[in-house]
């Protein structure tokens, strides 16, 4: 596994995009089991060849469009009932058990920001960059205000590549400047959002 770090700025800071090798194709991490995509899958076979419902397998991946599943793409098979049901709540319950280790208050994830960081997750993918500054958004801060979003403070962390909440995490926390951002004091609010590989935390300070 080949990871790259780059630092933006104080508050914006980034992944590059993670290089994996080999032919692993299906792994475990609980409360989970995934699934790496091949050539020629849909959510049907899949679901045959694991003894599942396919509907269901469509419901536990929303971000996975299943007429253009890319190959190499992780998707989950199973999930417990008690545990966080996508890969964005499953972040923020990671986000603040990392806050709570260093006496901080949990971050909320409200919806209005999470729609904000899954619009620029798949803006990322569908515009192919990767860079805090979209060609159609603009800056994070430009973003936030063009959805409505009011914030005396904010920041955001980018990544792209890795297949897990967990993985995508421990990368973050590697970093200082995404530790930074994840360990800030002054935020109180957080949305995330996931598509095909690309993570995005928007954090702010309501006013």
């Amino acid at each position: 596994m080949l990871k790259k770090i780059a630092l933006a700025s104080m508050v914006l800071m980034f992944l590059f995009p993670s290089v994996s090798h080999g032919q692993i194709k299906t792994f475990k991490e609980p409360p989970f089991e995934f699934y790496k995509v091949s050539r020629g899958d849909t959510f049907w076979y899949i679901a045959q060849r694991y003894g599942l419902d396919y509907k269901k397998l469509m419901e536990l991946n929303p971000s996975v469009e299943p007429r253009n599943m890319h190959v190499g793409e992780v998707i989950r098979l199973k999930a417990s009932a008690e545990s966080p049901s996508t890969f964005q709540e499953q972040v923020v319950q990671l986000v603040n058990q990392q806050r709570a280790k260093s006496g901080l208050k949990p971050l909320s994830h409200r919806a209005d920001i999470k729609n904000v960081a899954q619009k620029k997750a798949q803006d990322m993918i569908n515009s192919n960059y990767f860079s805090h500054t979209s060609p159609n958004y603009g800056s994070p801060f430009d973003m936030l205000k063009t959805f409505g979003i009011s914030y005396s403070y904010a920041g955001e962390n980018i990544a792209k590549g890795q297949k897990t909440p967990q993985e995508v995490m421990n990368s973050w926390m590697n970093s200082s400047g995404h530790r930074a951002n994840i360990l800030k004091p002054e935020f109180d609010t957080i949305g995330v959002g996931f598509y095909h590989g690309a993570w995005v935390q928007m954090f702010i300070k309501a006013r």
